[in-house]
């Protein structure tokens, strides 16, 4: 992962709306501040793939399709999306290795195919709407949540993915597990004194960079704020501040 690397490319801001006119007007607003602009279900669903040529005229796209299925139909949806120059792509790791596998060898054939870089690959571990309980109710034979992340954690590094979707909470644990070469890739982050609204396990941009994040992905408090630049841009000191803390 790169080493120099400026404090707004440290956050992602998601692209939370439902129209292609309300995405353009917060792209247009966020131009210049964030590093990423995340397109997730609700707005690819919406408008498809214009929501990503919206967010890339102003920085690079994580396309958050949390992709699962049998691995020729996720390899097939990979290659689509390395072919409309996504930076970042997720994979619900639960998907097994093979479907994993199959990602990254589409990712890479696709790429080396069209000339063009190709998407870094992240595996999602436990989301964080997700508490204990809840995996037990989906049958998910884990002490802790903590113990199903270091699962999944071994998963994509077994097959050869770029990074993990982890909460801040199991950020630190995750680096430790998997050295410094994987992505850490956190949402459910907040600036300090703002809502969880539907998270569980959640943190600051500080506390998530501190704990070894390498991509922090904010959602609503920046694109329901009366002026989404300026959440943004104070999450970006956040982040700067914090970067000074972390240890090496």
């Amino acid at each position: 992962m790169p080493n120099r690397r400026s404090a707004r490319d440290f956050l992602a801001v998601a692209l939370d709306v439902p129209r292609l006119d309300a995405a353009e007007d917060l792209v247009r607003r966020l131009a210049g501040v964030p590093g990423w602009l995340k397109v997730g279900a609700e707005l690819f669903t919406a408008v498809g793939p214009a929501a990503l040529v919206a967010a890339g005229s102003v920085a690079r796209v994580f396309l958050d399709a949390k992709l699962h299925d049998i691995p020729n139909t996720v390899a097939g949806a990979v290659a689509a999306a390395t072919r409309h120059g996504v930076g970042m792509l997720t994979l619900h790791a639960a998907g097994g290795i093979a479907m994993l596998r199959a990602a990254r060898e589409a990712a890479e054939e696709t790429a080396l195919a069209i000339g063009v870089p190709r998407p870094l690959l992240v595996g999602v571990t436990v989301l964080t709407s997700l508490s204990p309980a809840d995996l037990k109710d989906l049958g998910i034979q884990a002490d802790s949540v903590e113990e199903q992340v270091a699962r999944m954690v071994d998963l994509a590094l077994a097959a050869g993915l770029d990074g993990v979707v982890a909460s801040p909470r199991e950020a630190d644990a995750v680096r430790r597990r998997a050295g410094p070469g994987l992505w850490i890739v956190t949402p459910g982050v907040r600036p300090s004194g703002a809502a969880e609204d539907d998270q569980r396990r959640t943190a600051s941009a500080a506390e998530a960079i501190v704990a070894g994040a390498d991509l922090v992905v904010v959602g609503r408090p920046v694109g329901r704020a009366p002026d989404p630049a300026a959440a943004a841009r104070q999450l970006v000191r956040e982040i700067e501040a914090a970067l000074g803390s972390r240890p090496a």
